[in-house]
């Protein structure tokens, strides 16, 4: 064969290629040919692809992760918001703000207070914005978890069916810098819906085609509830005042809105959609994870539906959950800030089913962890020191029996998002054949104490073997 047919396009040596693969091996070098990953292994394996037209990267002890997926990130809203961020508020715009503390806005996203993007140009420019941000972030796929008709009279103009033409515009254009995912939405953001409203958008609303490799719409969001520390989480326990929230799903009765989510599961299951479920209070989500399982068991579809959020969840609704294949998507930053206000909506014996991601993974569950940026920081070095460390800004602990180790959370930022794309064999880990979305910093994860991660430099981002981001260029 010819040089031209055997050496590789791009090739990083001497430092640790952390693959995400079975083994989760770490090994010296990548080389890429054609956007693809053609070999990994020790430098002098890789070393034999190099001709006289490869580029070559020393990394001289730098690290190379697979490019990171944020699978919840709202990329429009974060656009129009950046470098403001929901948590700035509580944390008083400190040093630590937009890490991994979350304001009163988690507790149903104000998506009102930005002026609103009127145009298709405010939310090109909103959408490109975020695209260099997460490029320099080593973020090469992320999700829009929510964007159709339910807002088209949204106060925001973030969240509407127009923004997912916009995104099918650009990624035809090829100007987007990640792959990006989205969910349909056809209720309010953080609000009422109604199952009615719900089928005539599966019946009626055609989203844009895919574009390949770039855009896709992959499914339906659900609000099933609120959050507990605004008492609107529907709880088995009681809040102060006796209460035990409610779905915002529209009903007459606590009864008729189980009814009417049960059927919203049913009917977007039956279109074919993967579901994502906004589910925080352990009613909510057990009753969530049960009707995606009788969902899943009528005809065995690989659906991958999967809990966002799911601040509550006992272990009975994790072993259903991990029983039927069904992901969990959490924000590590959520527990660090908002466990006191847990405690005070709902005592402390809510704790026991609180954000629970090491039990999660033990139990078998695929956990995706995820910034729901503008909320948190998209930088997912905070979220993975939060999920390693669950150490406050403050200096407290919380919930350290959940702690996940270092190789775990990575995972949950790459190979298990890309589980969740429905994308595993094509991305998510560095191995032959997948594509080269690559993520290099100028450290290594395993050499810092797990609180100073986020301090590890971002150095370059690749997507599809192409430099989208280099750190002082």
């Amino acid at each position: 064969m010819t040089e031209e047919c055997t050496t590789a396009d791009l090739v990083l040596t001497g430092g640790r290629v952390h693959t995400v693969d079975g083994l989760d091996r770490v090994t010296e070098a990548v080389a890429v040919r054609g956007g693809r990953i053609a070999r990994v292994g020790t430098a002098a394996e890789v070393a034999p692809l190099v001709g006289r037209d490869t580029r070559v990267i020393g990394l001289a002890g730098r690290s190379v992760l697979p490019g990171i997926n944020d699978s919840h990130l709202h990329g429009v809203w974060l656009g129009a918001m950046w470098p403001s961020l929901l948590m700035d508020q509580l944390a008083g715009g400190g040093p630590d703000a937009g890490r991994d503390t979350p304001d009163r806005a988690d507790a149903g996203h104000d998506h009102t207070a930005r002026p609103r993007l009127e145009t298709a140009a405010d939310r090109r420019r909103a959408i490109l914005r975020t695209a260099d941000l997460l490029a320099s972030f080593g973020i090469t796929s992320y999700t829009e978890p929510g964007l159709g008709p339910g807002e088209d009279d949204g106060a925001s103009g973030c969240f509407g069916s127009a923004a997912l033409r916009d995104y099918a515009d650009l990624a035809a254009e090829g100007a987007l810098k990640a792959r990006v995912t989205a969910l349909l939405l056809f209720g309010e953001l953080d609000g009422r819906s109604s199952a009615a409203e719900l089928e005539k958008g599966l019946r009626d609303f055609t989203p844009p085609a895919d574009v390949p490799g770039r855009f896709r719409v992959a499914g339906v969001k659900i609000f099933a509830d609120g959050i507990p520390p605004m008492g609107t989480a529907w709880t088995d326990r009681p809040y102060a005042d006796g209460s035990h929230g409610s779905l915002l799903v529209d009903g007459e009765s606590e009864g008729a809105r189980e009814a009417a989510l049960r059927a919203m599961i049913d009917a977007a299951h039956a279109a074919g959609h993967q579901i994502g479920v906004h589910a925080t209070g352990d009613r909510a989500t057990r009753v969530v994870a049960d009707a995606f399982a009788a969902a899943l068991g009528r005809d065995g579809r690989d659906a991958r539906h999967y809990v966002i959020h799911g601040d509550l969840l006992a272990p009975r609704t994790l072993t259903v959950l991990a029983a039927a294949g069904i992901g969990l998507n959490t924000q590590a930053g959520i527990p660090i800030a908002t466990e006191p206000m847990l405690t005070a909506a709902l005592g402390k014996d809510a704790l026991a089913d609180a954000w629970p991601t090491r039990d999660a993974l033990d139990a078998g569950v695929r956990l995706c962890l995820s910034s729901d940026a503008p909320v948190l920081t998209p930088d997912w070095r905070a979220g993975l020191a939060a999920a390693v460390t669950r150490r406050g800004v403050d200096g407290s602990f919380r919930g350290p029996a959940q702690r996940l180790a270092v190789a775990e959370a990575l995972r949950a930022y790459t190979i298990t998002p890309a589980w969740q794309d429905g994308a595993e064999h094509e991305k998510g880990s560095i191995e032959p054949g997948k594509a080269a979305d690559l993520c290099v910093l100028d450290g290594d994860l395993l050499d810092v104490e797990p609180r100073a991660l986020p301090e590890v430099p971002v150095a370059m981002t690749f997507l599809d073997g192409r430099v989208v981001y280099e750190a002082g260029a």
